[in-house]
């Protein structure tokens, strides 16, 4: 099994505050929402838009609280704008990570993405790549990739809902066709399985370039209800489609053993988006981690 050290553990702001829909948990200051990931008993946490954005004031503020910066999610654009208006963002983005101490970063193609659309339903209206912008999107990504290793760094691809890359077939190609030394993955155990896809099969079939982890569960009635209804992901979010670890519709027993024997060492984060006011963040995070204890045994 895992050994504490080797695997860490930590938790998303996202359940706090909403980067993507400021009115859930607007009023929600950072201090309040670093005091309490500390509180449920996580290690570490991802950026969000709320955090102090010069380094030394934002490590200064987790120092207290024993919490480290895991990583931060950064947006592609290679399949709808210049690669160099992504790379220049993409270098400001990994110098800011590089001075926190993180070593990856999530990188997601947010060309044609839907996910940003309260007004766009998810089903039936994800984009899909051409065969020119698939290759936009690799060369892309492999020259992120080195520009992350100048900094001993590596980027982790997310695959997501409303995105071209969301399904299981989609993470297939972006693997196959990226160099594994500069590409890497990101797996999240909610967006792979909202999609159709099995989170124990993408370990078993991509574990070795797994180098970053998302654990989201899902309410499966949501679930059903966004696609019967004609939900965007964002409404899909307000409504509750996605939850904390133990509380939802996956078994997360198998995940951890397919990690585990694929020898993953890095940070497995907690992310569960939703509304703070219906869902209390310390109460869920809490119970996410009581729940991860009983799975991984610290």
């Amino acid at each position: 099994m895992f050994k504490k050290g080797e695997v860490r553990l930590g938790i998303a702001p996202i359940a706090w505050t909403n980067d993507d829909m400021p009115e859930l948990g607007g009023d929600i200051p950072f201090e309040q929402c670093i005091y309490e990931m500390a509180k449920a008993g996580f290690e570490g946490c991802e950026v969000g838009n709320k955090y102090p954005k010069d380094p030394k004031t934002l490590l200064a503020a987790l120092e207290p609280l024993k919490l480290s910066i895991a990583s931060a999610w950064f947006s592609s654009f290679f399949t709808t704008k210049t690669p160099k208006e992504t790379f220049d963002a993409f270098v400001k983005h990994r110098d800011f990570l590089h001075a926190c101490g993180a070593k990856v970063i999530v990188v997601s193609e947010q060309g044609k993405s839907i996910q940003g659309r309260m007004d766009v339903a998810l089903h039936g209206n994800k984009p899909s790549f051409t065969a020119v912008e698939w290759d936009q999107l690799i060369d892309g990504l492999e020259e992120l990739g080195r520009l992350a290793q100048a900094k001993n760094m590596q980027i982790v691809y997310h695959h997501h809902m409303g995105t071209g890359v969301q399904t299981y077939s989609e993470v297939e190609t972006l693997m196959e066709r990226s160099d594994p030394k500069l590409v890497h993955l990101l797996l999240d155990t909610g967006h792979i399985v909202f999609a159709g896809g099995d989170p124990v099969q993408m370990v078993k079939d991509f574990g070795k370039r797994i180098r970053h982890v998302h654990f989201k569960d899902l309410r499966k009635s949501i679930m059903e209800q966004s696609s019967q209804e004609g939900w965007s992901f964002l409404e899909s979010v307000k409504q509750g489609v996605f939850t904390v670890p133990g509380d939802g519709m996956i078994d997360f027993g198998p995940v951890i053993r397919a990690l585990d024997e694929a020898a993953y060492k890095g940070w497995i984060m907690v992310e569960a988006e939703q509304d703070p006011a219906v869902a209390p963040p310390l109460e869920y995070a809490v119970k996410a981690r009581s729940y991860l204890r009983k799975q991984m045994g610290f």
